[in-house]
């Protein structure tokens, strides 16, 4: 893992005629790239033997410095850093030390012939296989046992981008080329977006970065993009919070040259069967491809050169992890990083005294595996304590405090000797766990298993799909979030089919009301569905409208979404890596993904034959199940009555509790009602001042302070609640990045 930042002149199609840059880069946590001062610092001194003033080169080497050292958590092991000889390229890179702890390991790297140099965050499997290939056939010669160097090398071979399709794991890269006296930049994420990069330009830079803090020693100034988060466009496509800066989309890549300037790529994207296409295979072959290929994903993240954990909830995702980790290691003998037992060690997270604690459950897994379980208890003290350290790491608000609790349980690790996790997400976006998914499986027949329960009882169908999308929005409302933003007709709905989808991933968006009266002007009458439907490809619209399945589409943008933008940030990457910790998430392993999303419908989500035999397709009368936690007490029965991740459940069934096999999911969420005058209360009273919300200058103080009046006691309003923490989220960044206040000049379409 590594940190990135990268700053690089933009070429003649753009500004200049010539590519003047400065990288800096990071190992596996992150890059930290860019040139120092703005385009002098990139400019040769005039010699037409192209050296560079030895005082610029100096200045360059100390903003590059500075720039790492802002994301130094990303990599507190050691720092490197390569600087072109004509100083227009720096790559600056700071280390958190997985594979290959000796000094051959350390980067920014270089190829065998000395002409390409990379930055690489993250981890490259299947190396063994990888290495020998590019060794034996292709006569590589490696310097170190690092997977990271394996970008370069079957870069190097096989050029962009057909050196993506080689590339398994989860990563964020540059690399500079300068082979055949030309210069050329790439820069790459992977598939899902694990990895962060951001980038920007800064004068005449480029810059580019693992997290947007690391661009401040170089120039950059950190705007707000109050349409972006005005109209929820942070979280949809590759805007950030910040005015000019944005993601670079998962599965994409950027290809930089002298000659054809800036060109973004996409080398990758989700793909689903054809929905009238008849499945062929049998059940119980489709369960053993998913255990197969669910167990050689996780193989593969046991190679390391220190100790490996794993993130023990509640829910089967972790749990089976856990399991096939616990088999692997003791039937086959394979090591769990560099432990020399195959004791594996699980840390959990808890919310003592409240509904929403699932650590006896992860206690009463890691029993039946025989396994070693340390808890963190998190309570409203530690809460208030890292809520601003929390939205400093993250980049962006986020709707609930479970990023919190998952930045205070990315402690235990590393006190602990750890620095690298196994991690459950992915599997829900991918196997249908959320409430939101049944709804679309109704929504159309599954033709691809027309024998199956509900495809041969339309009636039956038909009467559950008015049931469920009710039950489905009633957990929202008890959830305090409510889609805002979506009128009675969006005309560019029909771009994406019949769907409820762009309503759902709006539905954590901050209301109109908390924003000050000039931003509710620019916003009145827009439809935020549209935003969410036009950050999609037309390649991918026109799929959904004729040939996936509804539930696949569902899954498509949900992933293209909020996995990535939100889940996987805040909920993943920057929350660990604030504390150096690495997590591998095999369930985005995209061999496992593109065999499951060739899956039917039907064995993603499955109705239960029992109740449809006991009610014949009327409301069952067992309404919500008290033992399966909050979210499902005041369920109405059309939720109940689906098995979610139904494949996930039957293939991991040998390696789980008979307790989590039959449980629902539950969503990791913290509490949403805290007292009157509680810790909670009381940081957010002293963050949200009337002083420091004028400051935005995009938020209403009056809703702020309404708002703070409704957010707690027994009788808490919990959409107020959230909205206070989104204004304490901005209030945090705008402190801790110097931000000025905004008005409506602000707002750029």
């Amino acid at each position: 893992m590594c940190g990135i930042t990268v700053c690089v002149a933009c070429p003649q199609q753009l500004v200049s005629n010539r590519l003047t840059n400065g990288f800096t880069n990071g190992h596996p946590n992150g890059f930290t790239n860019g040139h120092p001062n703005g385009h002098t610092n990139g400019h040769t001194n005039g010699n037409t033997n192209g050296h560079v003033n030895g005082d610029l080169r100096s200045s360059l080497r100390e903003k590059m410095q500075a720039s790492i050292n802002m994301i130094n958590h990303r990599g507190p092991d050691e720092t490197g850093m390569w600087i072109s000889d004509d100083s227009k390229i720096a790559l600056g890179h700071c280390r958190l030390s997985i594979n290959d702890l000796s000094p051959s390991g350390r980067q920014p790297l270089a190829s065998d012939d000395g002409q390409i140099h990379a930055v690489v965050n993250g981890e490259i499997y299947d190396c063994d296989r990888l290495r020998k290939l590019c060794s034996k056939q292709h006569n590589y010669t490696f310097s170190s046992e690092s997977d990271s160097e394996l970008v370069l090398a079957l870069y190097k071979i096989y050029g962009a981008p057909d050196f993506f399709q080689h590339l398994r794991g989860e990563f964020a890269f540059v690399i500079c080329d300068e082979r055949g006296g030309k210069r050329r930049v790439i820069a790459a994420r992977d598939r899902y977006g694990i990895k962060p990069l951001f980038w920007t330009r800064s004068g005449e830079n480029i810059l580019m970065a693992a997290e947007a803090k690391a661009f401040l020693p170089l120039g950059w100034k950190a705007r707000w993009d109050v349409k972006a988060i005005a109209t929820s466009g942070w979280q949809l496509d590759d805007r950030t919070l910040f005015q000019g800066v944005k993601k670079l989309l998962p599965g994409h890549w950027i290809d930089i040259t002298e000659e054809d300037g800036i060109q973004i790529h996409r080398y990758w994207d989700a793909e689903y069967e054809d929905k009238r296409k008849v499945e062929t295979r049998t059940i119980d072959e489709m369960v053993l491809g998913v255990r197969e290929r669910l167990v050689e994903s996780i193989r593969l993240r046991l190679r390391a050169d220190v100790p490996i954990g794993v993130y023990l909830s509640g829910g089967i995702d972790s749990s089976a992890v856990a399991g096939i980790v616990t088999e692997l290691a003791r039937e086959n003998h394979v090591k769990i990083g560099s432990q020399e037992s195959p004791r594996l060690a699980c840390f959990s997270v808890g919310f003592p005294g409240s509904g929403f604690d699932e650590s006896s459950i992860a206690e009463r897994t890691a029993e039946f595996l025989g396994l070693e379980v340390i808890k963190k208890e998190v309570n409203e003290d530690t809460l208030a304590r890292d809520f601003s350290e929390t939205a400093y790491h993250c980049e962006h608000h986020h709707f609930d405090l479970n990023c919190v609790a998952k930045f205070a349980l990315s402690t235990l690790p590393r006190e602990h000797g750890f620095k690298v996790v196994l991690t459950g997400e992915g599997a829900d976006e991918h196997f249908a766990g959320y409430p939101y998914f049944p709804v679309e499986f109704l929504r159309e027949e599954d033709y691809a298993m027309p024998e199956s329960v509900l495809a041969s009882n339309p009636d039956i169908r038909k009467k559950l799909f008015g049931s469920v999308d009710t039950d489905m929005r009633a957990i929202f409302q008890n959830l305090g979030a409510a889609a805002e933003g979506a009128t009675d007709d969006c005309p560019a709905m029909g771009e994406v089919g019949e769907t409820t989808v762009p309503w759902t991933l709006l539905v954590w968006h901050a209301k109109r009301q908390l924003f000050s009266p000039w931003v509710r002007d620019r916003v009145q009458g827009l439809d935020y569905r549209q935003t969410v439907i036009e950050s999609y490809p037309q390649d991918a619209r026109a799929k959904m409208r004729s040939r996936w399945h509804p539930l696949h589409s569902a899954l498509y943008m949900w992933n293209r979404a909020t996995l990535s933008n939100v889940l996987l940030s805040c909920l993943g990457d920057r929350t660990e890596m604030a504390h150096s910790i690495e997590a591998r998430t095999p369930f985005l392993d995209h061999h496992l993904t593109e065999y499951v999303n060739r899956l039917p419908p039907s064995v993603k989500v499955s109705l239960s034959r029992q109740v449809l035999e006991q009610t014949n397709g009327d409301e069952a009368e067992t309404g919500g199940r008290d033992d399966q936690g909050p979210l499902w007490k005041k369920a109405a029965p059309g939720l109940t009555s689906f098995s979610e991740k139904w494949i996930l459940r039957e293939a991991v069934r040998p390696y789980i509790t008979d307790e989590l096999y039959q449980r629902k999911k539950h969503p990791f969420l913290a509490p949403m009602k805290w007292p009157r005058d509680g810790p909670l209360h009381k940081m957010l009273s002293e963050l949200l001042t009337q002083e420091s919300v004028e400051a935005l200058g995009f938020v209403d103080y009056e809703a702020v302070e309404k708002s703070m009046g409704l957010a707690f006691g027994d009788e808490a309003d919990t959409g107020a609640f959230r909205s206070l923490l989104y204004v304490g989220a901005w209030v945090t960044l705008s402190k801790k990045f110097a931000i000025e206040k905004v008005d409506m000049s602000s707002w750029t379409d």
